[in-house]
């Protein structure tokens, strides 16, 4: 589920970053040379006082050694909320004050509205919490500890009033809102307690303690791990637990749990073999009632499973190699993300900084892209267009330069190489990942070199307006961007650590880029915010002035600089995934052609805050290309055919479902997940049921249920009893099992989501937007002792 709150936080930071020339700095309407012929660019009579008019500059009170949180409220309201906090160690206490700002015309003006906080310093690590449901609901949690606690500031109405109610526990993380019910509030305490609220926060009450992981699922139900010893750092020793009635009843669905993840339809759970040193995961599709292992290898205590994408019908996983060698195999399931097939070998993914750059791209389907590393140890952009049946490299921008001839030349020294999280994590000078955003078909920004590591130390931003097949050289040097008017206009403001006053902005996609001053005084750039769903034409530019006194916030309103409406001549027929308009299958991916109509690139008009995506579906005769590879085999580099894996030759192709063994009858391939294609390529597949039992899972639990904490007196105590009894005998166990040998000594060993807009991705037991045993857990994603 995609959420418009958009929260984000400012803090100033000092860098120092490499130069380009004067010269490099910007390709404007005079230089910009993308085929090798001049190309004329659109003109903007008056341009400077259009926008100079429409151009707003607020300052905050706070200064910049505090923080500056972000959040908008609703959906094309207008609404922002923008928190600022300052905190001073003051003896033994800590002093802290907060001042709440409110807009109401997206950022151009500020209302100090604190007084209706009554003054109060809120928390920054929980931030502004916003209803997921776009109901305007904004709660914020204040630190009254002077008078014994805290409390919570609760608006029904965007932010206009504020009704306080305090808190009967301490909390440990922000305020979760129920998906299907925007009253139901969830959280965690310091203690461990999960508490829950059926009335906005209004009246708590305690429904489970010993917590470690808690999330909301499909239809109000609840998941969460605990451990009855109380430490949430026994991994492995874990029990998973489900309440479907708001904690009047409990079923426990899955033990010796070492993580969990839940998205759409899947929960994944990384349970712990009989051996101790060993998991395998487990996938449910039913809400944990029936369980089974996922045909993936089993990972030992150095090595670990992640979650990259899912969508409703398929899953990507990661899972390590071993030995941490950085890298890993990319698997995709079926549509029970129980069968998996090999995807991508050599993935990259850090064991030091559990960095991975697999990005989803929005604004076309099937489309991802990721790093692998290479024999020869070079780090390669590859990308797929059928959900990960086959993956390529980018080719080299017709418009960028690269010497193929030197000494050291490899085979792809000329190709395109995407920077993304890896890159950050190096501290390479890249301000900011790949951007896509749904409403703007076709498009990705993105930070890239060509050529061998000399190339990286200075990026440029690349622009595809195909989803990926071409790239085009758009602007020298890092820049910060974004996508404003579904895809309409895209600004950048340069990434450097000088005080900077101009702002790039393009109508066509990047081919050509124009600059405004849009201040006499310029200022530190800190980021750029607009309103998500990138339908707004204001972006609001946030820095601070040379002598670091202040914030400073100043929004554009690039409204007044284009002010014609999009007509119909001005949408031109597209169709995606199209490389070769001779062929009938021409534009075929995933069973289906998608033709859309795509604003012209010379139209330089307003497509609104109501345009919709409009698009036409042709079904496709099978092939190949609809395909994945089935269980135990995999595609050859450079081949559209499937193979049979060495190690599964002469094996009997046999897996364990719901508790019987299914033999498979395979040609090598099995459509993939979503793909509607209609006849042609039908290659011959069964599972046929031997009835012959087997272990589908590894859980060896019944699943328990029992009624409330209220209703179970009589059974605590029968459990505090045998806990007593057991004292002796668990000390010894969790010494020997625990503490001993290599167990703590994990190099990388969580399940791991990716928390980024518009995926199912999150995180495992470190999810910082939801839960976690600690009050602060910014990219806590390994668990390394």
């Amino acid at each position: 589920m995609v959420s418009l709150q958009c929260v984000f936080t400012l803090t100033v930071c000092t860098c120092v970053f490499g130069r380009v020339s004067p010269a490099e700095r910007y390709l404007d309407s005079s230089s910009s040379k993308f085929s090798g012929a001049e190309q004329t660019c659109p003109s903007f009579p008056g341009v400077e006082s259009a926008l100079r008019n429409s151009s707003h500059t607020f300052v905050f009170k706070v200064r910049t050694l505090g923080s500056l949180t972000l959040a908008w409220v609703g959906e094309r309201s207008g609404v922002l909320l923008v928190l600022t906090t300052f905190r001073v160690p003051l003896f033994m206490i800590q002093f802290g004050q907060s001042i709440l700002y409110r807009s109401e015309d997206s950022g151009k003006t500020f209302t100090d509205v604190t007084h209706l906080i009554n003054h109060t310093f809120i928390q920054t690590e929980f931030g502004i919490a916003i209803s997921p449901d776009h109901s305007g609901k904004v709660i914020l949690t204040g630190d009254v500890s002077e008078v014994g606690g805290f409390r919570l500031f609760r608006s029904h109405d965007f932010g206009l009033t504020f009704a306080p109610s305090d808190l009967p526990f301490e909390p440990l993380i922000q305020m979760m809102f129920d998906p299907d019910n925007s009253n139901t509030l969830l959280t965690l305490s310091i203690t461990l307690d999960l508490w829950l609220s059926e009335d906005f926060g209004t009246t708590w009450r305690k429904i489970h303690d010993s917590v470690c992981l808690v999330r909301w699922g499909q239809k109000s139900s609840i998941f969460f791990t605990t451990n009855y010893n109380g430490s949430c750092n026994d991994r492995g020793m874990l029990a998973l637990r489900k309440t479907a009635d708001y904690g009047q009843s409990f079923k426990t669905i899955a033990t010796r749990v070492y993580s969990f993840v839940h998205g759409g339809r899947f929960i994944f759970a990384s349970i712990m073999t009989e051996k101790g040193t060993e998991r395998r995961i487990h996938v449910s599709v039913d809400g944990g009632e029936v369980w089974n292992m996922a045909q993936l290898p089993a990972v030992n205590h150095e090595q670990f499973y992640s979650v990259l994408a899912a969508t409703q019908d398929m899953v990507f996983m990661h899972v390590d190699d071993p030995e941490d060698s950085g890298v890993g195999i990319v698997y995709v399931s079926d549509d029970r993300g129980t069968v998996f097939s090999k995807s991508l070998e050599r993935h990259l993914y850090t064991p030091t900084g559990s960095d991975t750059d697999f990005t989803t791209v929005n604004s076309l389907r099937g489309v991802y892209m990721t790093n692998v590393l290479t024999e020869d140890g070079a780090v390669e952009t590859v990308i797929t267009f059928d959900q990960g049946g086959k993956w390529r490299p980018l080719h080299r921008p017709h418009n960028s330069q690269c010497e193929s001839a030197t000494p050291t030349n490899r085979a792809n020294r000329c190709r395109l190489h995407i920077h993304a999280s890896y890159s950050t994590s190096m501290k390479m000078n890249v301000p900011m990942l790949p951007l896509t955003q749904a409403s703007a078909v076709g498009l990705i920004l993105a930070h890239g070199s060509v050529g061998d590591a000399e190339s990286a130390l200075m990026p440029d931003v690349y622009v595809s307006d195909d989803g990926g097949y071409s790239w085009t050289l758009s602007l020298k040097g890092p820049h910060h961007y974004a996508i404003l008017d579904s895809g309409g206009l895209l600004v950048a403001v340069e990434h450097s650590n000088s005080a900077v006053n101009q702002i790039k902005y393009s109508t066509d996609e990047g081919r050509c880029w124009h600059i405004h001053n849009f201040t006499s005084d310029p200022f530190h750039f800190s980021g750029m915010d607009s309103e998500p769903g990138s339908r707004s034409l204001n972006i609001s530019l946030w820095g601070y002035r040379s002598d670091y006194s202040k914030w400073v916030v100043i929004t554009i309103d690039f409204r007044k600089l284009i002010t014609r409406e999009c007509g119909q001549r001005d949408y031109v027929v597209w169709l995606s995934h199209s490389l070769d308009s001779s062929q009938t299958s021409d534009g075929c991916i995933l069973g289906y052609k998608e033709t859309f109509l795509r604003l012209r690139k010379d139209s330089a008009c307003v497509n609104g805050r109501d345009f919709t995506i409009s698009k036409k579906l042709s079904p496709c005769p099978c092939t190949l290309e609809d395909y994945h590879c089935d269980f135990g085999y995999y595609r050859p580099k450079n081949s559209s055919e499937c193979v049979e894996q060495e190690d599964m030759k002469d094996r009997p192709l046999e897996f364990c479902l719901n508790g019987t063994t299914e033999q498979l009858e395979t040609s090598g391939y099995r459509k993939i997940p979503g793909d509607q294609c209609e006849g042609g390529f039908q290659p011959k597949r069964k599972e046929t049921d031997l009835g012959r039992l087997c272990t589908s899972d590894l859980l060896h639990s019944n699943p328990q249920t029992d009624s409330a904490p209220a209703k179970t007196a009589f059974l605590v105590l029968v459990v505090i009893a045998m806990l007593l009894m057991g004292a002796v005998a668990g000390v010894w166990l969790v010494k020997k099992y625990v503490c001993g040998g290599r167990f703590l000594v994990h190099r990388y060993s969580v399940m791991r989501e990716h928390v980024e807009a518009n995926k199912i991705e999150g995180v495992d037991d470190v999810d910082t937007s939801y839960t976690g045993t600690a009050k602060t857990q910014y990219n806590e994603d390994s668990d390394q002792v």
